[in-house]
């Protein structure tokens, strides 16, 4: 069983998929619901990779797990992996409306044994192909007001159901449905090359519960690295060994994102942010965490100025935090702990 998205874990239904269906593995595909997973405490495995790559690595019976915000999301997202995977099939196991979608040339008989073991009805369906000839990526399934997110940026927010947007010249520029947010698209521009028909693209909350502590890790370690997360949360995880001490995070969602991730962990977040943000996740952070907010200014010139403070070596994390308070001095003032986020 691959395992996509947070609300899957949520809402308990892995567990159940688990004790019902009875997987000989489960293996937990791309970045997000990480955290959730470990929190469940159940026997995974973490692949950190997208669930179209993770299922072609695959041999024998596989199917794909998912739990949409809406049931006509979870279609869409399924059709997208199957469009990926052509010409091998999917199964596609939907929570959020109780369907198992055989897509093309989709395994029948574990289709069956699947809607037997749940008792979710059996659906065939056909997908194309995963690319657009035009230049243009359409980032269906969204709801108007809902922040959209292009490799874990974001870069505007949806004003249809549909977000349209197109690659120039290495960047990525909006056609229709979107109301575009600037700062977002030039951080994205600043991290390279984007090409709509191989981006990550998704919209609405990362995930909609807040994380839950562990007591045995909240006071994490004291003396270790830090890692610099430069409004890319999504790309934390690959970064949290055990000698990591705390993150420095530059940007909002960002600065919320890592504190999310590292709350279940124990890990504090200094984070750097200048109110631009789009309310992605719950905000959450573990003790020794400290956010500065830039005034004025905005969060990208003073973070990178902190991150030339980043010691290759071990640093004890409450020192290295004060001393980066001090360097900031007026130009910024603390927001967390001071109750305004929490």
């Amino acid at each position: 069983m691959v395992v996509h998205g947070p609300e899957v874990f949520d809402l308990g239904h892995v567990r159940w998929l688990v004790a019902h269906v009875k997987p000989g593995r489960t293996i937990v595909s791309g970045v997000m619901a990480r955290t959730a997973a470990e929190e469940s405490g159940l026997p995974l495995e973490f692949a950190g990779r997208p669930p179209s790559v993770v299922i072609k690595d695959l041999d024998g019976p596989v199917f794909l797990a998912n739990c949409g915000k809406t049931p006509e999301s979870g279609n869409i997202f399924g059709r997208i992996i199957a469009g990926r995977l052509l010409p091998k099939g999917l199964v596609h196991l939907e929570c959020s409306d109780r369907m198992i979608y055989a897509w093309n040339d989709a395994d029948l008989q574990l289709a069956g044994h699947l809607s037997r073991a749940t008792g979710f009805r059996v659906e065939q369906c056909t997908a194309l192909p995963d690319q657009d000839g035009t230049g243009l990526r359409q980032i269906r399934g969204c709801i108007p007001g809902e922040p959209v997110f292009v490799n874990g940026l974001v870069i505007g927010t949806a004003t249809a159901s549909t977000v349209v947007i197109r690659g120039f010249d290495g960047r990525i520029e909006p056609v229709s449905g979107l109301r575009p947010k600037l700062h977002g698209l030039e951080k994205l521009a600043r991290l390279g090359p984007v090409f709509p028909a191989r981006a990550w693209c998704k919209s609405g909350v990362i995930r909609r519960q807040n994380t839950r502590f562990r007591e045995e890790v909240q006071r994490g370690i004291s003396t270790g690295r830090v890692v610099l997360i430069d409004h890319c949360g999504h790309s934390l995880y690959q970064d949290l060994y055990s000698d990591v001490a705390g993150v420095l995070s530059i940007g909002d969602d960002t600065t919320t994102v890592c504190g999310h991730i590292c709350a279940h962990r124990g890990i504090p977040v200094f984070g750097i942010v200048d109110g631009d943000a789009d309310g992605v996740i719950t905000q959450r952070f573990a003790p020794g965490s400290v956010v500065v907010l830039v005034q004025p200014g905005c969060d990208d010139t003073l973070g990178r100025e902190i991150a030339k403070n980043i010691s290759t070596g071990p640093v004890r994390w409450e020192t290295w935090v004060g001393a980066q308070v001090s360097a900031i001095g007026a130009r910024g003032c603390i927001i967390y702990p001071k109750g305004i986020l929490k």
